[in-house]
Parts: C-alpha cells; structure tokens; sequence
C-alpha cells in the first residue's frame, strides 16, 4: 500500500513543572484535546492512515472466513466488506503528501532515492518472511517462477494481472505506488505551474476517472484489470498530487470534517448496493477528496482533531509495516488452523484479535528494527536538497507511503 507525514511531539510535562494551577475539570477537557501542531505539521493524515489499515485488516479478516454466516458473520460484512477502499485511499494520501513536501529544484534521482528509503527496507523484509513461509507452513505463497518473485522484489509485478499477488499478497499495491513515485516529477513539473482553477479542473478529472473507468469496463465489457493495474490507479494519486497543492496554496474551500467524514461513510456504506467494480474506490472517492484536505486544513488552523491524537500518530507511524506484515500472520494462521474455520462469534473475535496483536507487535519490530534504520542506511550520503521547502517539510516525510 502501498504516503510521510510529521508527528505531533509526543512528550508529556512533568507534573506541577511549569503547569498553571487550573481547576479539575478544565484540566481534564485539556488533556482530552490534543494540542494544536506547529505550523506545516499533519499528524491528523498519519492518524488517518491507522483507522485506513485498520479497515483493510478487518477486511481480509472477512475475507478469510474467520466469522460464520450467523449475525456477527453479517454484521462484520456489512461493516468492512467496502475495506478495499482503504487502499484507495493510501493512494490519494500518497500524491497528497509528495505534492506538499515537493521540494522545487530537487533532482529526480534525489526524489527517487528518498522514496526507495521510505518503502523499499521493509518491502524486501516482508518479501523474504514470505519466501520463508513459502517453503515452510505456507506452501500457497510460492511464486510461479523466479521471474515472478524478481519482478515481485523490483516493485513491477502488478503490471502482469498473473502476478498482482506475488510473494507478499498485499504488496501489489507498492507496484503502483513505484509506477506513480517514478512518473511524479513529470506530473509536479506540470502541477506545480496550474493555478488554482487549473488545479480543481485536474481533481475533478482525476475524481471522474475513477467513477468513470470501472463504469466503461462494466457496461462495454472491456475487460480490464483495473484493481491492480497500476495506470488504472494513477488518477487517484493524481487527485490526491492535486488536492495537495490547492492545499499548499491557501486555495482549498472544502468542507469541514465532520461533513467530510460524513460524506465518506456515505459512500463507503453505499458499496454493498453496487457492482464490486465500484466498490473499491468509485463510490469513497469523493468523500476521501474532501476528507484528506479537510483533516490538513485542521492541522494547518489548529482546529480540534480527533486523528491527531498521540496514539493514533503512533499506530500511524506503524501502518505501512503494519499494512505489509498482516496478511503473512493471516496467511500463516490459516495454515496452522485451517481456511476459512467460519468460527463462533466470541472465537471468532478472539483469533481477530490474537492476529491483530500479533501483526503489531511485528509491525513495531519492522517500523524499529527495519524501516527507521533501513531508511537512515538507504539515505546516509545523500547530499541536501536544493530549493526551499513547505514548513516542516523534513518530518513530513515520516507519514504515509507517500
């Protein structure tokens, strides 16, 4: 999944050091409300993408059957059987954040070694915990010949529908997000010269895409892959490249979040009445290009913001691991207990949660262990970037895959 935001500082005063004596309830409405950011800082969108891979998680738990088809089986469906459209919006968030920490004059190689720091050490980490399984519990993991697992380790295999699921399953979406991080700089050297109008036009075409493509594929039978192929998710990352500088620019006039957020379960829940063609991104996309901008513009005003609370940017921080290890702890749980065991519901919730705590405890090794120090190893000689940048554009490199 394969977008990096700045975290909000997560360190408390001392008790009775430097804090005024207020009364008992004001201090407690205080600590329920996180402090507003500094200037140029996004924690909101790092806590965004906890609740994004939360859903997707659920989402293969529907996927692999762990509820039966009782009450708690339909409910979980009805809650999370739109869970792909999490995915979606990684890839909006994506271009939002490289279109507002784009540093004008810096080379492309300097941008695409930048990126291949941010995903590429707990990519090739993840792969070979996959390769292991492969040739131990889970056989079903093996890939069809070693072009597939060369082309699954070089970020292109989605680019063969045969392959989208190579090695790590969920890892077809860091192919798009290779294809978008390589064509970005054209696509900025062009964004960055549109004016506002120029801009909302480009959203709104990207928006239309998406609605628009698994429309012609349905109704003419085209025949296209669309869910995988790496063209057919560019207009997302480009709404989002868009978004990012209307934003950037001081010229967003969206809604506020909470009618954002509205408008985005509106669509979500929408899914379950159409096509699975639209399920994945068509029916979320407008709500997420409201949603994305108005969670920024939150941070950027200091308005309150329940994403930016500490916990959420901490889980935040951990999601792309989180994203990449999670379905190799499914897929191993199923070769131990058996595919699809249609459980009780408290079993049920009970191997929900067992995996769900397993999966961050080791996407905490991988964000420690991994992706910090694989980052600092991947970008130890680069020289610094020419041309000014956004307020806190440093640290806004640390949130999504972006």
């Amino acid at each position: 999944m394969p977008a990096l935001i700045h975290t909000a500082d997560r360190r408390a005063a001392p008790v009775g050091v430097g804090v005024p004596m207020v009364p008992t309830t004001q201090r407690s409405r205080r600590q329920e409300t996180p402090a507003p950011p500094h200037p140029g800082q996004l924690p909101s969108l790092t806590g965004m993408r906890w609740v994004a891979a939360f859903v997707v998680f659920v989402y293969h738990v529907r996927n692999f059957g762990y509820f039966g088809p009782d009450q708690s089986g339909r409910l979980v469906n009805w809650a999370f059987g739109a869970g792909a459209a999490g995915v979606s919006f990684f890839f909006i968030l994506s271009g939002f954040v490289l279109a507002w920490t784009a540093r004008p004059g810096e080379r492309a190689r300097t941008f695409w070694r930048r990126r291949l720091a941010r995903i590429y050490p707990v990519h090739l980490a993840t792969a070979a915990v996959a390769l292991l399984l492969a040739y131990t519990l889970v056989p079903g993991l093996r890939p069809g010949g070693i072009r597939e697992a060369v082309a699954n380790l070089l970020l292109v295999s989605s680019w063969n529908p045969q392959w989208w699921q190579a090695l790590n399953p969920v890892s077809w979406s860091l192919t798009c997000e290779a294809f978008f991080y390589a064509a970005f700089p054209a696509l900025y050297a062009i964004l960055r010269r549109l004016g506002p109008r120029g801009l909302t036009v480009l959203a709104l075409a990207g928006g239309a895409l998406v609605v628009l493509l698994p429309w012609a594929n349905t109704h003419h039978a085209l025949g296209w892959t669309l869910y995988s192929f790496p063209l057919a998710r560019l207009p997302e990352f480009v709404l989002g490249a868009a978004l990012g500088l209307l934003v950037k620019a001081g010229a967003w006039r969206g809604p506020g979040l909470d009618v954002s957020l509205a408008i985005t379960l509106t669509g979500y829940f929408l899914t379950a009445q159409l096509p699975y063609e639209y399920g994945y991104a068509a029916c979320t996309v407008t709500g997420l290009a409201l949603l994305i901008p108005a969670a920024a513009t939150a941070d950027l005003t200091g308005t309150p913001s329940f994403w930016r609370h500490p916990r959420m940017v901490r889980l935040g921080e951990w999601s792309f691991a989180f994203y990449l290890i999670h379905i190799l702890v499914m897929r191993t749980g199923e070769a131990l207990f058996g595919a699809r065991p249609h459980l009780a519901a408290v079993p049920a919730l009970v191997a929900t949660v067992a995996a769900l705590a397993l999966s961050l405890v080791l996407a905490w090794a991988l964000y420690e262990g991994v992706e910090r120090p694989g980052r600092r190893l991947v970008l130890r000689s680069r020289r610094p970037a020419t041309g000014p940048r956004p307020p806190g554009a440093r640290r806004l490199g640390r949130g999504g895959r972006g």
